[in-house]
């Protein structure tokens, strides 16, 4: 039997129609998979891109963010409205409302969903930001330009709530913890970004624990009420794994799949991409949890290769071992960082954190471990491929925010 028409007769599901899920479909074709395809998604919506919800679309600056896929013509069965429920791994069977789903191969992507504040469900006026439907239902209440309540002062809140200042909101971001990002970056890094929350008329409380809310205000825990004709919360995300419980596939205590360096998970046959995956990093020495947009576009690439090698009963083709990347656009700047900075013994800085552009550069055993910049982009792009060479850097050069960073080589 020749390889092409095993492909033929193996059929990949994918389960999870956001980036992930559609960059795994499109990179199966691209890398010559000529077998069935199918691609399910749990929302009615043609699959969309989700950075500009909180952005274009929830300005009213975009409809939607449709992918630029022709699904059809690239062979894809596309299942849109369909929710998968469990996964019976002996029959190598989905369960969805619409009846069992056979395959061959499956490749999780379901993404995660937004943490919510508990006691919040049903309240009126309360809002997450994940899905299109959510920035549909945000969109003309922002446009009203209520006093707003942002519930979290990391990368999303900051995004919330500088799409509410735009809009011509007053707004309020309140922290549990006793500063902004404390969960992402070292104090001394987020500093200097807290005060881009003043500057752009925001107000930030921090050290400030939600008791409750209730229409028309949030209660704090110190006594504090705060009106609030909004509520926006962003405290994070959780991998969209519960319906994965019991089924064999391993999950880590942070909920996402288990997956080795091949993308693979504890069931023969079964991948996990994106959101929902934990990967072990050979570069960091240590499992990563990606929850950022450069993910779940790369990893894809490695999950189609290593169907494909597994496609002739062959060895996986590709160990996956990003320089993890993401950016964040708040408050008029353009924020991006790449690599991991836990374990870093040397932090470095390369410009005045109290002008418009700078960066920050961690450093382990001399070398670049990662990097985040202000308005710097050239800092991230060349600081990527110095992280994956590994090159011994020029603490002095580094620091000089004047010397190109490809530059500063020992």
């Amino acid at each position: 039997m020749s390889e092409q028409t095993e492909h033929k007769e193996r059929g990949v599901v994918i389960v999870g129609a956001g980036m992930a899920g559609v960059q795994t479909a499109v990179a199966l074709r691209e890398q010559g998979f000529a077998g069935p395809l199918t691609l399910l998604g749990a929302e009615p919506h043609q699959p969309y891109d989700r950075p500009p919800l909180s952005k274009a679309v929830l300005l009213g600056k975009a409809e939607d963010s449709a992918f630029d896929v022709d699904f059809e013509g690239l062979g894809i069965e596309l299942r849109l409205g369909t929710e998968v429920t469990g996964l019976r791994a002996a029959d190598r069977e989905l369960d969805t409302e619409a009846g069992p789903v056979p395959y061959e191969v499956l490749v999780l992507a379901t993404g995660a969903e937004p943490l919510t504040l508990p006691g919040t469900e049903g309240v009126p006026g309360v809002h997450l930001l994940r899905t299109l439907d959510d920035a549909a239902r945000l969109r003309p209440v922002l446009a009203a330009a209520p006093s707003t309540v942002v519930v979290g002062a990391g990368w999303i809140g900051a995004e919330f709530a500088t799409a509410a200042r735009e809009a011509g909101c007053a707004v309020t971001v309140v922290e549990a913890a006793d500063r902004v990002l404390a969960g992402a970056l070292p104090a001394e890094v987020a500093e200097p970004m807290a005060r881009w929350y003043e500057e752009a008329g925001a107000g930030l409380l921090t050290g400030a624990k939600v008791a409750g809310i209730e229409e028309g205000r949030v209660l704090l825990a110190d006594g504090r009420a705060l009106p609030a004709g909004a509520v926006v919360v962003g405290i994070g995300a959780r991998p969209a794994t519960g319906w994965l419980a019991g089924t064999g596939v391993e999950l880590g205590a942070d909920g996402s799949v288990t997956a080795d360096a091949y993308l693979r998970t504890s069931l023969p046959g079964v991948y996990a991409v994106g959101d929902c995956a934990s990967f072990p990093s050979g570069r960091y020495g240590k499992r990563l949890l990606v929850h950022h947009w450069d993910n779940a576009l790369q990893g894809p690439r490695t999950v189609a290769a290593n169907i494909l090698a597994g496609a002739g009963a062959g060895e996986p083709a590709r160990v996956y071992d990003p320089v993890p990347y993401f950016w964040s656009e708040q408050f008029g700047r353009f924020v991006q960082y790449a690599g991991h900075h836990g374990g870093a013994d040397t932090l470095l800085w390369r410009g005045d954190p109290a002008g418009p552009a700078w960066s920050v550069c961690w450093l382990r055993g001399g070398a670049l471990v990662a990097v985040l910049a202000v308005g710097r982009p050239r800092d991230v792009a060349q600081g990527r491929r110095l992280i994956e060479t590994a090159v011994p850097l020029d603490p002095a050069k580094v620091t000089d925010p004047a010397t190109p960073l490809k530059s500063a080589s020992a």
